[in-house]
């Protein structure tokens, strides 16, 4: 991530700039091991300013700081909470495995969304190869989604637009009936335009565990 650093720290402004300073933050930074940055007590200028400053360098415990960030959540004042990653997907030095973590994203109720820098064919490494099919297996039973970036100059334009979608979202809700306790239930959710000229994309958790 050496050479997009300067961009990533554009990006990190963009998404600031468009979010809402009444929500909480805090931010977590990972190279052989997570570690916590700032905390929700923080205020938005302090979290920015500490995520702005980072130097990369080291392996990539990305799944490691996913756990983590699930874990500093679970303490969230507000209800709606979400994780946000800015990363090319690869992993090389988590000790939980992706198994683990797709399965502890899915059953929480946490959005997840990525930021994934995808630039060229030519990879570094097979965690490089397979970054994007591993933010997607996470992120899309989540209700989040991958963005996918394949020029660095468009990542600042769209942490902006990720953060604007994570506040002006609808949801939709619905109790089921006579459903058995503590069993996973898929869902899908389609959306129909209202015309030619419409297009929309709906981006939903892929199911619940009844009675949760």
């Amino acid at each position: 991530m050496t050479n997009k650093v300067d961009l990533e720290r554009a990006a990190l402004v963009e998404f600031f700039r468009n979010a809402d300073p009444r929500d909480e933050y805090f931010a977590i930074a990972f190279s052989n091991r997570p570690r916590l940055l700032a905390a929700s007590t923080d205020s938005i200028d302090d979290v920015q300013e500490k995520l702005t400053t980072i130097v990369p360098g080291g392996p990539t415990a990305m799944l490691d700081a996913i756990y983590l960030a699930q874990a500093q959540l679970r303490s969230a004042k507000y209800k709606r909470r979400a994780i946000v990653l800015i990363t090319d997907g690869g992993d090389n030095a988590s000790r939980y495995t992706m198994r683990e973590i797709k399965r502890l994203s899915q059953e929480s109720d946490v959005e997840i969304y990525a930021l994934g820098l995808f630039e060229t064919f030519f990879f570094n490494s097979f965690e490089e190869f397979m970054g994007k099919k591993w933010l997607r297996g996470i992120t899309d039973r989540t209700g989040g989604q991958t963005v996918t970036v394949e020029s660095r100059e468009k990542l600042p334009k769209l942490a902006a637009e990720v953060s604007r979608e994570m506040r002006s979202r609808y949801v939709l809700g619905y109790t089921p009936a006579g459903e058995p306790l503590h069993r996973w239930k898929n869902l899908r959710v389609e959306v129909k335009s209202s015309g030619p000229s419409r297009e929309f994309h709906a981006h939903f958790k892929s199911g619940y565990y009844a009675g949760d």
